[in-house]
């Protein structure tokens, strides 16, 4: 999908990312999360490719396991936030889940 955005910062601190969230069918049909990733975006110019390793949150138990896939209703994050920043993630289980791969034409 091609996005037009532009950027003007006086340092990279805090530099814009972009929080990926990918969602798809599961076995009964519900839309569920297939993964979550973020990548800084690149601030030289030219062509760049990211590679995202994407990531799902996991349930805790085995009861919670079977009780989320019964009912449909995955562990997801209701705050995109949470992906792009690195505190508060450490008490959150969660599994690799694939990459995704996108480019970059910074001008």
């Amino acid at each position: 999908f091609p996005l037009d955005i532009t950027f003007k910062s006086t340092n990279p601190f805090g530099w814009p990312q972009i929080v990926v969230s990918v969602y798809g069918p599961d076995f009964f049909g519900n839309d569920v999360v297939r993964g979550y990733g973020a990548v800084h975006v690149p601030f030289t110019p030219g062509r760049h490719t990211r590679t995202i390793a994407m990531f799902v949150p996991d349930s805790t138990s085995r009861l919670q396991r079977f009780t989320s896939w019964f009912t449909g209703r995955r562990p997801e994050f209701t705050d995109p936030k949470v992906v792009a920043q690195g505190e508060g993630r450490e008490a959150t289980r969660v599994r690799s889940q694939g990459f995704v791969t996108i480019c970059f034409n910074v001008v």
